[in-house]
């Protein structure tokens, strides 16, 4: 099996690991602080593994785009933050749920992200290019989105500095820092690409740990959240849809190659859902389905690239 035939199939792998950690978590909930002990290390170190594939060092490069840089930060940092604003008066009065959609939804994707953008047609190299943009201008901004969108008390209940501060230094930062100097190693020697080429075989088995640690140290969450979760399906499939139709608008206005807008099509489309996880995790008790509801949210998108995957094409066609 190689890398792209094991990211287009890991939802079935999430799958089978959130059903293996309901099952155990019910049998044995004697386990669940244990599994929850061990999700930190084993998050820490997805997020390292995953930063290690974004060229951290190489952000000018993107920049020889111009016009394809400006419909990455139209699209992901007004235009979607806009829409999810205007979306929430729609959603139900449950802070944990407001909160999960906005987490997940206001930041854009930087790994299998580059996976689609190959398998459904786009430009890879561009894709490549914009992914630490894309990390970078979203730790700077969902800190504000969120202050903005949320309800003042709200906001105020769920954010603990003392707590998510720490989370975020230990959860994202060091594996940040971590990944800058792996990346800077590599490239010192060009026969160490071989090490990038490695650590990108990890995420996936990762990401199906964590969701199995998740499902068993929360089953009771879990199982209590189908009618939040059937509240939030129609609105990240819907966001699907409105994040291709709008990166099909931008690259008409931008006058962008039908190759950029499938590229754009798929950076708008999907989410960083494991890089707010950790502050997910952080928040105090009360907001477990906000947990829930991000995790949910990546099982979605992946169901949906499957349509994307015959969409887009047909979507960001020459001559539409």
């Amino acid at each position: 099996m190689n890398r792209p035939t094991l990211e287009r199939h890991q939802v079935w792998f999430y799958l089978a690991a959130i059903l293996c950690g309901l099952f155990l978590g019910s049998v044995q909930p004697s386990l669940a602080t244990g599994f929850s002990a061990l999700l930190w290390p084993v998050l820490a170190l997805l997020l390292y593994t995953t930063f290690t594939q974004v060229p951290l060092l190489h952000v000018r490069e993107a920049f020889r785009d111009g016009r394809f840089v400006l419909a990455i930060l139209l699209g992901n940092f007004v235009l979607i933050p806009l829409l999810l604003w205007l979306s929430l008066r729609w959603l139900p009065n449950d802070p944990a749920l407001q909160l999960g959609v906005l987490l997940v939804l206001l930041v854009p994707c930087t790994d299998w992200f580059i996976t689609f953008t190959q398998l459904g047609k786009g430009n890879t190299s561009r894709a490549i290019a914009v992914t630490p943009i894309n990390l970078i201008v979203q730790l700077l901004l969902l800190p504000l989105y969120l202050w903005l969108m949320l309800p003042v008390a709200d906001f105020s209940s769920a954010v603990d500095i003392k707590k998510i501060l720490p989370a975020a230094l230990l959860l994202i930062g060091l594996p940040l820092i971590a990944a800058i100097i792996t990346e800077r190693w590599i490239e010192s020697v060009p026969g160490r690409i071989i090490w990038r080429d490695q650590l990108g075989w990890w995420p996936v088995p990762l990401l199906a740990v964590v969701v199995f640690l998740i499902a068993a140290a929360q089953v009771g969450t879990v199982l209590n959240a189908g009618p939040v979760l059937l509240i939030v399906l129609p609105v990240f499939a819907g966001f699907l849809l409105v994040a291709a139709l709008l990166a099909r608008l931008l690259t008409r206005l931008l006058h962008l190659s039908m190759e950029s807008g499938r590229t754009l099509a798929f950076s708008m489309g999907t989410r960083n859902s494991f890089v707010v996880l950790p502050l997910a995790l952080a928040l105090p008790a009360g907001w477990e389905t906000t947990v829930v509801i991000i995790v949910f949210q990546s099982l979605v998108e992946l169901f949906g690239m499957v349509f994307y995957l015959w969409w887009l094409p047909r979507l960001f066609k020459q001559g539409n």
